[in-house]
């Protein structure tokens, strides 16, 4: 007997975005590991998750998109993975809670995926976040934090664009059209998901941001008739941005919160007061201060990494942690517009 499940059709090799589809699965359950083979064409898959639904989920994603299941197996044999067979063209993996061990076999995947070209996805929770995000620095994993199953298709989505090379071949601006519509394809996806289970919710597509590059200014010497760049504003007085930030909470109390949802520039701001304040931000507490799902702040932070805003620094007392920090091109607007805004800037919400 049939039962209804969400499956997603990406539109292979055609270019478009993701497109949802909902339909009924006729199909018969289906023992792990004995999946039929779509062709030697099909982007190959590994699967290692402890729980057995979710691998069954994960491979029936990933048949449905289109890819070929390579082998599924527990986190224990991502251990011994290091030595084993190829992995092939993408690597799920699922660790909520993980020890020091799987750290360390995790970033050996990492490395391993990094060198041969293999796309990583890993979920993980929110408690071991930092940890997990700390050790994949090598292959540009996408991360999932407790990710619905709406998200996991959505990074499916993702590796695939990924693997025919077209989100490298576009603009900044384009990237970012793609980031906003891949936001929206997975509130559609949820949404879909909700009312499939009864239980339907709305849900406010976010705001983005646009990063535009940040000349800097100059003038010629009146003396000398050299170009002579402009002084650098100092940050401004990190009160002033808790402030701010405090400020733009406080809406959430009278509406709802996804309603204003503007992650990069909650992110800037958090990280603006951090540099004055030289503290450093680990990736956990950037994503609370993003004020979206820490998914969703996750593919922001990646993004505003790309466009050179944020940048990655080593924890050097512990290896296995990062902290994200805004570069100097960043800072630099920031000071700037602060500067712009003089006195004004109290009251801007």
């Amino acid at each position: 007997m049939g039962q209804a499940a969400r499956q997603f059709d990406y539109g292979h090799g055609d270019g478009q975005a993701p497109r949802v589809v909902d339909m009924l699965d006729r199909g018969q359950d289906r023992p792990l590991g004995r999946v039929q083979d779509r062709g030697t064409s099909a982007l190959a898959v590994s699967i290692f998750a402890d729980r057995s639904y979710l691998r069954a989920e994960m491979e029936e994603d990933a048949v449905a998109a289109g890819l070929r299941i390579a082998q599924t197996a527990d986190l224990g044999n991502l251990l011994g993975a290091d030595g084993g067979p190829a992995l092939g063209d993408l690597v799920l993996v699922d660790c909520p809670v993980i020890d020091g061990a799987e750290l360390a076999a995790l970033a050996r995947l990492d490395l391993r995926a990094a060198k041969s070209g293999s796309h990583l996805v890993v979920s993980t929770s929110i408690g071991s976040l930092d940890d997990v995000f700390g050790c994949l620095d090598q292959s540009e994993a996408q991360i999932l934090v407790t990710p619905s199953r709406a998200d996991r298709v959505i990074a499916l989505g993702r590796t695939l664009a990924r693997a025919g090379n077209r989100v490298r071949e576009l603009s900044e601006e384009d990237r970012l059209a793609l980031l906003r519509l891949t936001e929206q394809v997975g509130q559609i996806a949820q949404k879909l998901e909700a009312l499939s289970s009864g239980s339907a919710s709305a849900a406010a597509q976010p705001s983005a941001f646009r990063f535009d590059g940040t000349s800097e200014e100059a003038r010629l010497d009146d003396g000398t008739d050299r170009l002579v760049r402009a002084a650098r504003p100092p940050l401004p007085d990190p009160r002033l941005v808790r402030k701010i930030i405090r400020q733009r909470q406080l809406r959430a109390r009278f509406f709802e919160g996804d309603l204003f949802a503007d992650p990069a520039w909650d992110m800037l701001l958090d990280l603006t007061a951090a540099r004055a304040e030289h503290v450093r931000v680990s990736v956990t507490s950037l994503c609370i201060a993003s004020g979206v799902p820490p998914t969703t702040a996750l593919r922001w932070i990646g993004q505003m990494t790309d466009a050179g805003l944020l940048q990655r620094v080593d924890d050097e007392t512990d290896r296995r942690r990062a902290f994200i920090t805004l570069t100097d091109k960043a800072a630099d607007a920031m000071a700037r517009y602060f500067g712009e805004l003089g006195s004004a800037a109290a009251s801007l919400v």
